[in-house]
């Protein structure tokens, strides 16, 4: 069974319209979520890794703008590029796009979307697992108040030797010159094995802990109206998201945050604190949400994390992508609700049949310029899927997905699909970690008469 043109036009067309109260409502609209949904794979090598998607819409183009060259004969770039944002506030807003390596001597990148001229503007002065190694950049995420934040996607498990890593990381002056840039750990935060981070209305920070088994957290600031990540950082309260009891993992339904610190960030009584080798306390996010006194709900390797704010009074949903399981979740904030979002049972707006194994591990998460949530799968190109969904009324459950771009580059995965919040008509994103060493960055460009008044 096929859904009739009519009917598909129209379910895209109703998600567009229900995304209309989003907060990143332009006052235009792209054509990024209109297309006929693809079937099949576009098959590994098939494409030119300059131009390795298959796009749903032939009117989507791509560009290759930065392009890793593996002996580093010019910059200090160790490939794996992860996560993406951009300088969303304050002066030049939206020139420079940001990703990070996920790799054992981690750094960050920052592209001139002018120039295009790509700059390493900081480098972990060793390799894991050296005292001062800095591994695994994955988060990427700027930050109200007009900084850089990324994290460790690398922690230890409970009862080994804690390791130096599971760490978040601010660049407090991420446009200012490489020499200059300053790297501060922000150790209020627990050690876990990170990759989202999202904000949310009220400035609360959300995170996770990559790990099957694990949690879903926040970061309360006891200002909310701090203007450095100083003040930011300098008190809160961490939770855990429980979900019923906590006993089901990846359990739907009503949920509480239960307190893993005080007030001021202190760990409460029986938390697990861990000292690691370079003397550095903190809570250890991992274990104490085992914990009865601490119990968080588990899911099977939570990832990226994305926030849809919905209404003129400010509803929002936090979209948390699982792989192990093939799920991701939306998390109503203002009702502290879990629903099932996504998943093998929700139809493929291709067929109308249940997506089934044709979506597979879903990673990333990215909203575009009309409240559109996009999943990017972890699976090798070839195979290798991005997924635009349908929400129409909102309520955090999908009646359907559509197969939007699918890759080709041989041992590949994408990541860090990013929305230019200035131009609704550009996207970027990562082909990370090729046979050919040569990691990518590549630009969408959806065609402007698409852009309509409302």
């Amino acid at each position: 069974m096929t859904l009739r043109p009519t009917l598909l036009a129209a379910s895209l067309a109703m998600a567009m319209g229900a995304a209309q109260a989003s907060d990143h409502d332009t006052g235009t609209r792209s054509c990024f979520a209109e297309f006929t949904p693809m079937t099949g794979d576009v098959g590994a090598g098939t494409l030119p890794e300059s131009a390795p998607y298959r796009m749903a819409s032939p009117r989507i183009s791509q560009v290759s703008i930065v392009a890793r060259d593996p002996s580093q004969a010019k910059r200090f770039d160790s490939g794996n590029y992860d996560m993406h944002t951009a300088n969303e506030t304050g002066p030049d807003a939206g020139r420079y796009l940001f990703t990070v390596y996920e790799t054992n001597q981690a750094g960050i990148q920052r592209t001139d979307l002018r120039t295009m001229q790509t700059t390493t503007i900081w480098a972990s002065p060793a390799t894991a697992p050296a005292a001062n190694s800095h591994v695994a950049f994955d988060a990427s995420r700027w930050t109200p108040w007009g900084s850089f934040l990324t994290a460790e996607e690398n922690w230890s498990d409970p009862g080994q030797t804690p390791s130096i890593y599971g760490r978040l990381f601010e660049v407090t002056n991420p446009l200012a010159a490489p020499a200059q840039i300053r790297m501060v750990h922000r150790d209020i935060i627990p050690r876990v094995s990170h990759e989202g981070l999202a904000f949310d209305k009220n400035k609360n920070l959300y995170f996770i802990d990559e790990r099957n088994g694990s949690h879903i957290f926040k970061y309360v600031p006891a200002n909310p109206y701090a203007t450095t990540g100083d003040q930011y950082f300098a008190a809160g309260q961490t939770f855990v998201l429980r979900v019923g009891d906590g006993s089901v993992t990846e359990a739907t339904g009503d949920a509480t945050w239960v307190p893993l610190t005080n007030f001021n960030g202190a760990p409460l009584p029986g938390a697990v604190v861990v000292t690691d080798a370079n003397g550095v306390r903190g809570l250890d996010g991992r274990a104490t949400p085992k914990l009865a006194a601490f119990k968080g709900t588990a899911f099977d390797r939570p990832e990226d994390l994305e926030i849809k704010t919905l209404g003129e009074h400010g509803r929002q949903l936090l979209f948390v992508a699982t792989t192990t399981n093939h799920k991701v979740f939306a998390i109503d904030l203002a009702r502290n609700k879990v629903s099932l979002f996504a998943s093998r049972n929700t139809p493929d707006l291709a067929t109308g049949l249940p997506v089934g194994n044709t979506f597979a591990n879903p990673d990333n998460l990215a909203i575009d310029a009309d409240g559109n949530i996009y999943i990017v799968e972890d699976q090798p190109g070839g195979v290798e899927d991005i997924w635009l969904t349908v929400d129409k009324d909102n309520d955090g459950v999908a009646e359907g997905v559509a197969k939007w771009a699918s890759l080709s580059t041989v041992g590949a995965e994408s990541t860090g699909l990013y929305f230019d919040r200035q131009r609704p008509d550009l996207a970027y994103v990562n082909v990370q970690h090729p046979d050919s060493g040569v990691d990518r960055t590549i630009m969408f460009l959806a065609p402007r008469n698409c852009r309509k008044p409302r």
